[in-house]
């Protein structure tokens, strides 16, 4: 019996341990595969970094964040050096990157929903620094990071995924749980116009660099692109491969769009060509995030895995000519 006992278990250890492989294996060549650009590719794969069992940081956070539920969401500057994670209960924590402990901690709400959805971080008119957080019950609320105390809360009949300030900071792209989305104005959260064409809950928003055009990515898989000068119907339908769409980003100089799936897909389009050149990145993993470099040089994608969790950096790609060699 004891002999059966340590075979079976050998054999359990062994298969871990070929799946395990496998699938580390399946992703290294298709990850591989994507080093092979073809002609419709705008980024290219540069590097893989997998990190096991961490959070990769800009540099290494001295204080532990202690939260009162998991972490769900973060949002980090670059200029100001601080990081604003939030947590499942409703909570808040900003990290100065070069001080050591931490800088604010806070609770948004106590109700047994108050999940942080979303943080948003934006400089207003008067280059004062602020962000937004959307949390599921239902309040979007807007805190000064200098001081570090809530300006603003706004109340909707639904909870609160995503919101998105507009770059001339007039109006707020709101999106959660109801098939239309919002736009309202920051300063008084009253309803400017209302966006219908979505037929489920939506996660995701983002305005292009000039202020005009803007993007929603909803759950019934697709990213709808609108011009804030005719919101009766959306000017481009942007459709995925396997669920919501989860998040939306531009390039800064706003010629590109990406919009993430769940996992396994990132879609990059040509916004110069009216959204109809498409890169497809395809890989292995759940999807926790993705952004930009602002030079716009790189797209970066979060993995998220316990023992698989990469930073896949993605270069872009530019074509060339001859001549360019003497400019």
């Amino acid at each position: 019996m004891l002999a059966c006992v340590t075979t079976t278990f050998a054999f359990l250890i062994y298969t871990n341990i070929c799946r395990d492989f496998l699938i580390y294996f399946y992703r290294l060549l298709q990850n591989f595969l994507q080093l092979i650009p073809n002609s419709t590719s705008i980024y290219t794969l540069l590097i893989n970094k997998i990190y096991i069992n961490q959070t990769p940081t800009s540099s290494p956070l001295e204080t532990p964040w202690k939260f009162a539920g998991r972490v769900y969401t973060y949002k980090h500057t670059c200029n100001k050096r601080r990081i604003i994670a939030g947590g499942f209960q409703g909570d808040l924590i900003c990290n100065h990157l070069d001080r050591p402990g931490v800088s604010f901690c806070s609770c948004t709400s106590y109700d047994d929903n108050a999940i942080t959805n979303a943080i948003e971080i934006y400089n207003k008119p008067s280059g004062a620094l602020h962000f937004t957080a959307s949390n599921n019950d239902c309040g979007v609320r807007d805190f000064d990071m200098e001081r570090y105390q809530l300006v603003k809360h706004f109340s909707f009949p639904w909870p609160v995924n995503h919101t998105s300030l507009s770059p001339n900071g007039k109006l707020l792209a709101i999106v959660g749980g109801n098939p239309e989305g919002l736009i309202v104005d920051p300063n008084t959260g009253k309803t400017l116009e209302t966006l219908s064409g979505h037929f489920d809950y939506s996660f995701a928003s983002a305005w292009h660099p000039d202020g005009i055009t803007f993007s929603t990515g909803n759950q019934d898989k697709t990213c709808r692109v609108w011009d804030i000068r005719n919101l009766s119907h959306s000017v481009a339908v942007l459709k995925g491969n396997l669920g919501a769409i989860r998040s939306i980003r531009y390039t800064s100089d706003g010629k590109y769009m990406a919009m993430a799936e769940p996992a396994d897909f990132v879609h990059v389009y040509d916004v110069s060509k009216g959204y109809e050149t498409e890169q497809e990145i395809d890989f292995f993993g759940e999807i926790s995030g993705i952004s930009f470099s602002p030079d716009t040089e790189a797209l970066f994608i979060g993995v998220w895995d316990r023992t698989y969790g990469s930073l896949l950096e993605y270069h872009r790609r530019r074509n060339y000519t001859y001549l360019d060699s003497f400019l």
